[in-house]
């Protein structure tokens, strides 16, 4: 713990002593500002930067890295041999840091299960590694910045009611909060929101299309469709105070709304969560607590599922130092469903009340799994021998600095991904990188069905026969909405193709296309979506970007 906090302290030092002196250096005029500090933000940076072009990461983060370095460790890979250019860089530094015998100072090497989603966790032949902690995946990306000398102001908020002036289609400048003001040639949102983007006016889409407006299946309200186990289908769950009485109330985290017709489009948003890292190595344990606002009424539904006869409990994928990604399992778990609905549109005030409503919905979750006499004793007892990594997230109370923000805006730019082009059956003729993970949606409403029992709905797993392209318009708004700014992972995409594209290692592709495409336009002097694709696709393969399955 004590080692992985001084190299982060020396890495931001670095970065610190960079903004420091911000006046004075390159990028105090810089030809790209990029807002966000994602991980695709981050391998923009590095591409623009060994571009030799003046770049500066502007971001509302403490800690950059996105998901990738707050808590998702267990990789959506998909098809690996797909991942190419600094994306592929990335895991091959986690690989690197792993051949450290001194890394595993909670668990020899040996005994950990070398299995990732998938894949295996480490792999040799390709010098790679799938699985990772947190605060590894932090380093790695504070060593990219440092390396190539890249300013980062942190903790800046971009004013998204006054604070982007747009002339003549193209982006003048940006102000944050604190009053600060940034001027470039070319802007990039790298904001799993895609707040930049609203701000400038660009159009984009909230919640699930209809199957009609894409020709699409897999979109839109998806009753009675269960790809996993994720739902109450065969418990037969009353969803009222008193069982089987409508006049007695609902159970919290229910809604009465009606659900919809299967195929149409609604304003609901998949589920979020917290991907925690968990451990049991004693020494390295801090004990599920008991939140202040602890309520166990808030989790009967959850009693009643155990009742039924099934235990969803505390899953995840297993990564290094007896630690755990713990993502969603079971009918009633992490994922907070219904909760986020007003998250992309709320103001900043609005999304800190959602975020802690998250936050106390799950640290009870973790309280009532450990103590609540519904819960079999023998998991309890196997549950309390759990807690949160005490050599993660130390200045958060070893929290997950950010929410899984699964989608929230989706841009509609000058290409929409649907379901068509990553099932094969519509042709991308632009591709900027490839993606093959499943078209993933968590759950988005919990509802009663006419039968007056609970049920999720939305949860979905559909697999593409193959890895398939992503269009460079998906990066790009439309050319009469904005002229200088590009999109980097609210991308232009229907719901049910973001489910695929939304994953760490595709954002990562797509900011270093992203920065190369920005590089070239300011080399040249023209508007990024006169840049000849070409052109583009040249430069791209000689970065080691995989543009087709053939490029492997």
């Amino acid at each position: 713990m004590r080692t992985n906090t001084i190299v982060l302290f020396f890495l931001a030092l670095l970065v610190f002593c960079g903004c420091s002196n911000f006046k004075s250096t390159k990028s105090s005029n810089p030809d790209v500002v990029i807002y966000g500090g994602t991980s695709a933000a981050i391998t923009a940076a590095v591409q623009l930067a060994q571009m030799n072009k003046n770049v500066l990461v502007v971001c509302p983060e403490k800690h950059i890295g996105g998901l990738s370095a707050s808590g998702l460790g267990f990789t959506d890979v998909g098809d690996k041999s797909v991942i190419g250019g600094l994306s592929r860089e990335f895991y091959h530094r986690v690989y690197l840091h792993y051949q450290n015998k001194n890394a595993w100072n909670w668990q020899p090497r040996g005994e950990y299960d070398n299995q990732g989603q998938g894949t295996t966790a480490i792999d040799d032949s390709m010098q790679t590694m799938w699985t990772f902690e947190p605060h590894v995946a932090e380093q790695i990306f504070e060593e990219f910045v440092a390396q190539n000398s890249i300013t980062i102001l942190r903790d800046e908020w971009l004013d998204r009611e006054n604070g982007v002036e747009v002339v003549d289609g193209k982006i003048k400048s940006i102000t944050m909060l604190s009053g600060k003001k940034f001027e470039a040639e070319i802007f990039m949102d790298a904001t799993y929101e895609g707040d930049l983007m609203a701000a400038a006016g660009v159009n984009y889409h909230v919640g699930r299309e209809a199957n009609s407006v894409y020709n699409e299946t897999w979109n839109g309200v998806q009753k009675g469709v269960y790809h996993h186990s994720h739902n109450f289908q065969q418990l037969n769950i009353s969803p009222y105070v008193i069982p089987g009485d409508s006049t007695s109330g609902v159970l919290p985290r229910i809604s009465t709304e009606p659900p919809g017709e299967n195929g149409s489009g609604d304003k609901r948003v998949q589920a979020y969560n917290y991907r925690l890292c968990t451990t049991n190595a004693e020494g390295n344990v801090v004990p599920f607590e008991k939140p202040g606002n602890y309520d166990p009424a808030q989790y009967e539904l959850l009693r009643r599922v155990f009742r039924g006869g099934r235990y969803s409990m505390f899953g995840g994928g297993k990564i290094p130092n007896h630690k755990r990604d713990v993502n969603n399992v079971g009918p009633f778990s992490s994922d907070n469903i219904g909760m986020n609905y007003d998250y992309p549109e709320a103001s900043y005030e609005e999304r800190k009340a959602i975020l802690q409503e998250h936050i106390d919905y799950h640290k009870g979750l973790l309280y009532f799994w450990c103590t609540d006499e519904s819960v079999p004793e023998n998991l309890r007892d196997k549950m309390k021998t759990w807690g949160l990594a005490k050599d993660e997230f130390v200045d958060n109370g070893h929290w997950p600095y950010q929410i899984y923000v699964r989608e929230a805006r989706r841009m509609i730019g000058e290409y929409v991904m649907t379901e068509n082009e990553i099932l094969g059956r519509q042709k991308v003729d632009k591709p900027i990188g490839m993606g093959s993970y499943t078209m993933d949606s968590h759950n988005t409403q919990r509802y009663i069905t006419s039968e007056g029992y609970v049920q999720n709905e939305g949860d979905l797993g559909v697999d593409a026969d193959q890895p398939y392209q992503i269009h460079l318009g998906t990066i790009l708004p439309k050319k009469e909405e904005c002229k200088n700014l590009l999109v980097l992972t609210a991308v232009s995409s229907s719901h049910i193709a973001f489910g695929s594209i939304r994953m760490e290692p595709v954002f990562m592709i797509l900011g270093q296309s992203a920065g190369v495409l920005a590089g070239m336009a300011v080399e040249e002097g023209v508007d990024m979506h006169d840049i000849a694709y070409v052109e583009l696709a040249d430069e791209l393969h000689a970065l080691g970007q995989i543009l087709a399955v053939t490029d492997k």
